[in-house]
């Protein structure tokens, strides 16, 4: 509570692992301040959550740098919109939930204003834009991070930060059972099941579609039992999906599976995964694992040249080193994809070893996060103070 009134916390959120980081903080802030009023641009978990929605996640459903300059004038007057909003309906406190080319500027806003904001999941400062650090200083008071050497290397810039953990981490399972997930999605238990998660954005799912079929087809002529789970964010997602296999790949087993994504990896025994928190789903529920990644050539020119670290996994980035096999742009062929999804198919030691490191990872990554960061939140409103791990 705030002098007898309920505590208003503001929110921004992007795309849909964001909407699930924002639902899971939303049901432990309430948990821990059953008054809280929450005011977002939010997805439908938060939604369900419990807070008032300004916009929809689906206009920041955008990406790529040329995606995203086509798009400008259009986001441009969604965040003023709520910038405004926010400015002339203060919230105690601030958070903007990642998707840092947006947010950074409204946290700038309003921290000028004199609200508190925290800024909830580290930008990749370390793989690129490290530039970028002074920027996250001017615009928040402290860093919510999900990975552990997040914290040092921010304090090292100068910010504040604190190790919450990764929610994927909490709510996966240490141990699955791939049998019990078979069942629950109808899939029958007989031959190698690969799990295919082309991506969340539209662009990004309409980018990877052909490739992942083209590999499930590959993979058939030389498994011929090989059945195949294609993981979707909606049903109209799931729809497109359902007319592209008819087109493209009409006689292969494949199964739609819509908002399952945890639940299809934990029914495979591989992956193929596009670049992403999908990669890190991956490694949680200990499922082997391919990374693939295409995106327009103008946009990977001009990033290629800014980043600075060796690898795009997730898991290979936590590892540090190629923990998964992981093609980009040219080097994403059907052929390479199916060759790196067989040898993990036949690889029962290397199997059981990567299933160990991915354990270890899991472990240290688990901290019961959307409580973690609710408290940090909490913290701070009461001392004025980013906590502090």
């Amino acid at each position: 509570m705030i002098e007898s009134r309920p505590l208003r916390v503001g929110m921004v959120a992007g795309e849909p692992s964001g909407d699930q980081l924002g639902a899971d903080l939303i049901i432990a802030l309430r948990a821990q301040c059953p008054s809280v009023e929450i005011t977002a641009l939010a997805g439908p978990k938060m939604c369900d959550a419990g807070c008032v929605a300004l916009a929809s996640i689906e206009e920041l459903s955008v990406m790529g740098i040329v995606e995203v300059l086509r798009h400008y004038p259009r986001l441009r007057r969604l965040r003023s919109r709520i910038t405004q909003h926010f400015l002339a309906n203060p919230p105690d406190i601030f958070v903007g939930i990642d998707v840092p080319d947006f947010v950074l500027s409204i946290e700038t806003r309003l921290k000028r204003a004199k609200i508190p904001t925290l800024h909830y999941v580290c930008p990749q400062v370390w793989a690129w834009r490290q530039s970028r650090v002074a920027e996250i200083s001017r615009a928040a008071d402290g860093v919510l991070a999900l990975f552990p050497f997040e914290v040092p290397f921010l304090r090292k810039h100068h910010v504040s930060a604190t190790f919450v953990g990764h929610p994927l981490a909490d709510r996966i399972p240490l141990e699955v059972d791939r049998r019990a997930s078979r069942v629950r999605l109808g899939v029958p238990d007989a031959g190698p099941l690969i799990a295919m998660m082309p991506g969340s954005r539209r662009q990004e799912f309409s980018r990877h579609i052909p490739l992942f079929l083209a590999t499930a087809q590959v993979l058939a002529t030389t498994i011929p039992t090989a059945q195949f789970l294609i993981g979707v964010m909606n049903v109209a997602a799931g729809d497109t999906l359902t007319q592209q296999c008819a087109q493209l790949a009409p006689t292969l087993p494949i199964h739609v599976v819509v908002r399952q994504s945890q639940e299809a990896l934990m029914a495979a025994d591989a992956a193929l995964c596009v670049s992403g928190t999908i990669t890190l789903e991956a490694a949680l529920t200990k499922t082997p694992l391919v990374v693939a990644y295409q995106m327009p050539w103008l946009t990977y020119e001009l990033l290629r040249r800014v980043v600075k670290i060796p690898r795009i996994a997730l898991p290979n980035i936590l590892i540090g080193r190629e923990l998964v096999p992981e093609f980009v742009q040219n080097a994403a062929t059907p052929e390479r994809l199916a060759g790196a999804l067989m040898q993990w198919l036949g690889a029962a030691d290397s199997v059981q070893a990567y299933r160990a490191e991915c354990l270890e990872l899991h472990y240290a990554l688990r901290n019961n996060a959307g409580a973690a960061a609710a408290a940090a939140i909490l913290k701070f409103v009461r001392t004025g103070h980013a906590a502090e791990a």
